[in-house]
């Protein structure tokens, strides 16, 4: 765990639920626009917001 102290583990619980839940809206919105410009940014942006969730996972393990 990298020697992270438990407000510091809960921290970043925090935020890479934050993350997940940013993906998550993210898709919604993608799938409910209808211009195909926009609807390409959401879903980009989706996907970083679920890889830096991926990464923040990494430093608990």
């Amino acid at each position: 765990m990298n020697n992270l102290t438990e407000l510091e583990v809960e921290h970043l619980r925090h935020i890479i639920g934050g993350h997940g839940t940013i993906a998550n809206k993210l898709d919604n919105y993608a799938q409910s626009s209808t211009d195909p410009e926009f609807k390409t940014i959401l879903q980009k942006d989706a996907q970083a917001a679920r890889q830096a969730k991926q990464q923040l996972m990494n430093f608990l393990g």
